[in-house]
């Protein structure tokens, strides 16, 4: 991936609707700041409703989508991180869920797990 800041994407199931809507919604920001990767169809969700955007679409999560976002954290070439994440429907992938906070955390950049923080997280990182 070349040089430049990195945005990674992922929605659950559940809230795939809400991550296509803050792409829209932020396509500009995002579009003029940003390249994007994200899991599979988190990314095609994201390209359908802002196909100006740069994004790269990574495996599905569930085949291995979280871990190669994790990879690049680890590398240093994701920035930021935005994860909506659906608390209200059980999570049989928790623990990609924790790895990547764990990775976010360890390798210090900025993370959201819902619209408000990822909104302020955009705002704030344009510059």
């Amino acid at each position: 991936m070349a040089s430049g800041k990195c945005l990674a994407l992922i929605a659950h199931d559940q809230k795939k609707d809400d991550m296509a809507e803050f792409a829209r919604r932020n396509r500009e920001t995002l579009a003029a700041n940003w390249k994007i990767v994200a899991t599979g169809t988190t990314g095609g969700r994201v390209l359908d409703a802002a196909p100006e955007l740069d994004v790269t679409r990574l495996k599905s999560g569930p085949l291995g989508g979280d871990q190669q976002i994790g990879a690049l954290i680890s590398t240093g070439e994701v920035d930021a991180l935005i994860f909506f994440v659906d608390p209200l429907t059980p999570m049989p992938h928790d623990v990609d869920v924790k790895a990547l906070m764990r990775l976010a955390i360890v390798y210090d950049i900025p993370m959201a797990l819902n619209e408000a923080t990822a909104d302020r997280l955009i705002a704030n990182l344009h510059a």
